[in-house]
């Protein structure tokens, strides 16, 4: 059996007091295309540099294709990161994007045109146009796509890219995600993005990873957030309609908690009860590869994501905008 790609064993990452990556262990199969999806501070562009062998945990163990790695070893090699901001080189597009192959002793000059041609083609930029133009004559959208490009050219076994889509228009965004697409069918790459882009997202990833506080959730689930007040053992938020939540308070003492509810464990409801929250449906959406439809729906403040059934879907009418009814689990995790 294959070893995974990444194995993280005890990892723990801190950048002061608070700590920014705290993982007990967490498995990431070869060619997976992972979304990680959080709010900011949560962890995400740490946990990529981690990954990306540029930074050494503070503790723990990576192990990359079941053997022990640290940043910058031979490995590094085969991971290429696509920061958030990404800098060329103060040169032509072509010296750009053939860099990390001449570094990697590719000396070729007709290998080097062709992995030239061919990362140019995948992420949409005509080769011979674009070949000899400086780096300060690109608008925002190119930048992105040349710097995706130059990882491309490399032919990596993993891809992690920090919010590729940040700023870009929507063309350069369909391009981008067309591009990573084409890494995954070609080279069978490993690839975990980090966005908040949701509706891009919604047609690239295979799994949806969340992060928060560090913790990652390979489930899906949902985030709710205060104000909470304490009554016999329990948090409870109130809302303006007069329905409220309420949940087993933590056992420890959390500054500011927030209540994490797995997708998985919220019923849909026929009819109003004593335990279910009216909701209003904001959207439906069919996901890739999933017979089921992913519902979102909001009450004040707070949003739900769930799956339902498309013959439910079908059998109790739900429409955008219309009422929902939902029967949230007594038990959940907080952080």
């Amino acid at each position: 059996m294959l070893a995974p790609i990444f194995e993280i064993k005890n990892l723990f990452h801190t950048y002061g007091p608070k700590p920014a990556i705290k993982i007990d262990h967490l498995l990431v199969e070869k060619a997976e295309i992972i979304a990680l999806v959080g709010p900011n501070g949560a962890g995400k562009s740490t946990l990529l540099k981690l990954l990306g062998l540029i930074e050494r945990p503070t503790s723990g163990e990576i192990l990359f294709k079941g053997k022990p790695v640290s940043p910058f070893s031979q490995a590094a090699k085969n991971i290429t990161l696509l920061p958030q901001q990404p800098f060329l080189l103060k040169r032509r597009v072509f010296e750009n994007v053939i860099y990390g192959l001449k570094i990697r002793k590719i000396k070729n000059k007709n290998l080097l045109r062709q992995k030239f041609h061919q990362a140019l083609e995948l992420v949409g930029l005509p080769p011979e146009e674009f070949a000899k133009r400086p780096w300060y004559a690109l608008s925002g959208g190119e930048t992105q796509r040349v710097a995706l490009a130059c990882r491309l050219a490399l032919e990596p076994e993993v891809l992690l890219l920090d919010e590729p889509t940040a700023s870009v228009d929507i063309h350069s965004a369909l391009l981008i995600k067309e591009a990573i697409l084409n890494a995954y069918h070609l080279w069978n790459t490993t690839i975990i993005i980090a966005s908040h882009d949701q509706a891009w997202l919604d047609e690239v990833p295979h799994k949806t990873w969340h992060i928060f506080k560090g913790h990652v959730f390979t489930k899906e689930i949902n985030f709710l957030w205060g104000p909470w007040e304490m009554a016999n053992g329990k948090l409870i938020k109130k809302f303006k309609n007069g329905q409220k939540l309420m949940f087993n308070a933590p056992r420890e003492n959390i500054d500011k908690p927030v209540a994490i509810i797995e997708s998985s464990k919220i019923k849909v409801l026929p009819q109003k009860d004593k335990k279910s929250l009216k909701m209003t449906i904001k959207q439906i959406n069919k996901e890739i590869n999933c017979k089921d439809l992913k519902i979102t729906a909001s009450l004040e403040d707070i949003s739900l994501n769930f799956k339902i059934n498309e013959n439910l879907l079908k059998k109790y009418n739900f429409w955008p905008g219309e009422p929902i009814y939902v029967d949230l689990p007594d038990q959940v995790t907080w952080l």
